[in-house]
């Protein structure tokens, strides 16, 4: 961690330094005990300022906190034989009760004093949140391409490419994408359990207004043309991906993709990963290469394996490719590693800009 410049984290407007944290490597069943806030021997501030982000009550023995947290997170409050929440109770002077794993509920916080019972609920925050970020991407919010214009184009696209180009290394038939899965991925959501899917879902309708003022209430036209690769040798590719841009030449589109991302950042939902997003609709990507080891470990391949592929020839033949246009008239929460019934991913949410 750079000392001038510290990680932080925003937890419902506050933003606190995040201190770096060692983490053990693990056998399953064993519980992390990382743990974020001052050691053991610090003394509990009593004049510690109140979490306001969640309804402290007060009982017939203190006071209360009940906070939502998935349950796929409760080891990492836990810890190692119960050894982080035992530093945070001692710490704190609270109860922490924490649901059976896997059962979805409420981390109940309670104490004598009120302002323990916040410091509790801050210090458990800080440690959602930063494990939260080390969990794998669930949803995405995306932009559907597969309109059929699209698709044709697509599959014209490969097969014109496999015919000229398929002596080149690495490229083969297997590192295409699904046509019906065509997409532009917006920002990726690590949805952990159905409360936390909802709760995107009625996030994304709030952005309804803002798309509308942008739109006119109207689907945006859109072209699809041009291919462009993601790293800086066109020898060594592992991404190639087509260029997608508003017909009438204005940046509504890209208006709409950092409105929506600043609104699920905002929300907590969604991790900024760059300050502007790139948008790009994936035609090859080497994840998608059914090599024998891949097909060995149950059809995950490892990333160090991918073995990327010489695009010169094929950014050469087919730069300015045209795959069609389409009106693009919905956004949507998509579910990672799923497919509906028309071949595109299964849907949590959608917002028609009409």
């Amino acid at each position: 961690m750079e000392i001038l410049r510290p990680s932080l984290i925003n937890i419902s407007g506050r933003v606190y330094r995040r201190n770096t944290i060692k983490e053990d490597q693990y056998e399953e069943g064993e519980e992390d005990d990382s743990y974020m806030g001052p050691p053991a021997s610090e003394p509990f501030d009593e004049d510690e300022e109140f979490c306001d982000s969640h309804s402290i009550e007060q009982t017939d023995k203190g006071f209360s906190c009940a906070i939502d947290v998935p349950s796929v997170l409760y080891k990492y409050i836990i810890g190692r034989k119960g050894e982080t929440r035992r530093r945070l109770e001692a710490d704190t002077k609270t109860d922490i009760n924490i649901p059976k794993q896997g059962v979805e509920g409420q981390i109940v916080i309670t104490g004598s004093q009120k302002a323990a019972v916040s410091s509790a609920v801050t210090r458990v925050e800080l440690l959602v949140q930063s494990f939260r970020k080390k969990q794998p991407f669930t949803h995405f919010l995306s932009f559907a391409l597969n309109h059929p214009q699209v698709q044709d184009g697509f599959l014209r696209f490969k097969e014109e490419v496999l015919e000229q180009c398929s002596l080149d290394h690495g490229v083969d038939g297997s590192i295409f994408q699904n046509p019906a899965k065509l997409h532009l991925t917006v920002g990726t959501l690590a949805l952990l359990n159905d409360l936390e899917v909802t709760q995107a879902c009625k996030q994304l309708q709030h952005c309804q207004d803002f798309i509308k003022t942008i739109t006119e209430g109207k689907p945006l036209p859109l072209e699809v043309t041009g291919i462009e690769y993601m790293n800086d040798d066109p020898a060594m590719v592992d991404v190639l991906y087509a260029k997608v841009q508003v017909k009438d030449g204005s940046d509504k589109l890209q208006a709409i993709v950092e409105r929506l991302v600043d609104h699920f950042v905002s929300s907590g939902l969604m991790v900024r990963e760059w300050d502007r997003v790139k948008l790009h609709g994936t035609v090859m990507n080497t994840l998608f290469r059914k090599a024998a080891s891949a097909e060995a470990a149950g059809g995950r391949q490892n990333m160090k394996e991918r073995e990327a592929f010489d695009a010169r020839n094929i950014l050469k033949s087919f730069g300015s490719y045209h795959f069609g246009g389409f009106d693009l008239n919905a956004v949507q929460i998509s579910q990672r590693y799923s497919t509906d019934s028309t071949g595109f991913y299964t849907s949590a949410g959608l917002l028609n800009f009409s």
